[in-house]
């Protein structure tokens, strides 16, 4: 018999609900009972994925599993709904059951009806996952993120060197032994972030090898655990990649020797390297149009713009597939000033409803002081009045 202890679960802080919109006055939707259930689920799987032997959940099961488990076993009981018989069936539903199925009832207008916590190629965290797991008070994925870059920066002791170390994890979130002897290689850098660094894990492996997306650079994996053969890349449907949303022209890189290879820790691959092409993208062209950008302290890029125009203009830079969650997170994390740019990948922004999602979900006040804006138009926004907004393309 499960041991469940019912409770009543706080969810998102509490606002009175704006009529017809769906939204608390704050900006967020409201939180029911299989959302919270949807967001535990995220956190299971983002830490299950760390673990070895994912796919065997040998029993006793982890704690957080079990816990996870029994939550939703309640769950489906409480409204009349057949329950998982074990944590291999829960991960199934993972793989298969979307926000929007009546199970969880996610609000549309805080993750897409369509989302899955497990990637259907990879079985892998999606990174959706990753970013319901980050939502809330503790900041979950992304939080450790922040922690992880928090001590390198005190441990760096000055903001270049800082720089230095944080731009060598983007830049190399799989490090090879041959690595090492290449041009650019520091010794002092590797030293200060090595342990930020861990062995390739079984579960990444296919056939033994580790296959890295060459658009990314991240982990991929194929469909049936076979190594691709030599020849035309393979499609979104036979391979996965951590990126998820990298172009298939050309074919992932075979590392045959995944033992001799060290992976970033996965809060900085998806938190760090994977949004710094957009983050150096969007410096260069500051760059090129003369506009100067001053880095501020902190785990993460945020830059102090000068030179445009009256008032206090800031830069921050991220890469995230569910923008409502993005609009929580800086709701709760808003810079001081007068306007931030918020830089996302155009491939992103040009979404169907992704701008409009974003922006209502922003509290008022904050609608007019965060601009969405990408690497291409950020330069452009940076001259028009506040308050002109793009429509979705």
């Amino acid at each position: 018999m499960l041991g469940v202890t019912r409770h009543r679960s706080r969810g998102m802080r509490a606002g009175a609900t704006a009529p017809g919109s769906g939204r608390t006055e704050t900006g967020k939707a409201p939180e029911g009972a299989g959302s919270r259930l949807f967001r535990e689920l995220a956190r299971m799987v983002a830490a299950l994925a760390e673990t070895e032997g994912l796919r065997s959940f040998t029993l006793p099961y982890p704690r957080l599993a079990q816990r996870t488990l029994d939550r939703t076993v309640m769950h489906c009981l409480d409204i009349g709904e057949a329950p998982p018989k074990s944590l291999p069936e829960l991960w199934e539903w993972c793989l298969t059951r979307p926000a929007g199925d009546p199970l969880f009832a996610v609000s549309p207008s805080l993750v897409a009806p369509d989302v899955t916590l497990v990637h259907p190629v990879g079985r892998m965290p999606t990174r959706s996952c990753l970013e319901v797991a980050s939502h809330g008070p503790d900041g979950g994925v992304a939080a450790q993120a922040r922690a992880l870059l928090g001590d390198l920066e005190a441990r760096s002791g000055t903001g270049e060197r800082y720089r230095r170390c944080r731009r060598f994890l983007a830049r190399h979130p799989v490090v090879q032994q041959q690595d090492r002897f290449g041009p650019g290689w520091s010794k002092s850098v590797w030293n200060q972030v090595k342990d930020l660094y861990g062995p390739v894990p079984e579960s990444l492996l296919a056939d033994g090898v580790f296959l890295r997306c060459p658009s990314c650079g991240l982990p991929a994996l194929p469909r049936d655990g076979a190594v691709p053969l030599p020849g035309p890349s393979a499609t979104a449907d036979d391979l996965w990649c951590e990126g998820e949303e990298c172009p298939r022209d050309a074919p992932p890189e075979l590392i045959r020797e995944p033992e001799q290879a060290r992976m970033l820790r996965r809060p900085l691959r998806t938190f760090l390297a994977l949004p710094y092409r957009t983050e150096e993208a969007a410096l260069n062209a500051l760059d090129r149009a003369g506009i100067t950008h001053v880095p501020l302290p902190g785990p993460l890029p945020a830059h102090r713009l000068r030179g445009t125009g009256p008032g206090t203009a800031h830069l921050q830079v991220y890469d995230r597939l569910q923008p409502a969650l993005l609009a929580a997170h800086l709701t709760d994390s808003a810079l001081p000033g007068d306007r931030t740019f918020v830089v996302v990948p155009r491939e992103l922004a040009g979404r169907d409803g992704y701008r409009k999602d974003f922006t209502d979900a922003l509290p008022a006040p904050l609608r007019h002081r965060l601009v969405l804006t990408t690497p291409v138009d950020l330069v452009p926004d940076l001259g028009q009045p506040r308050g002109e907004e793009k429509d979705d393309a």
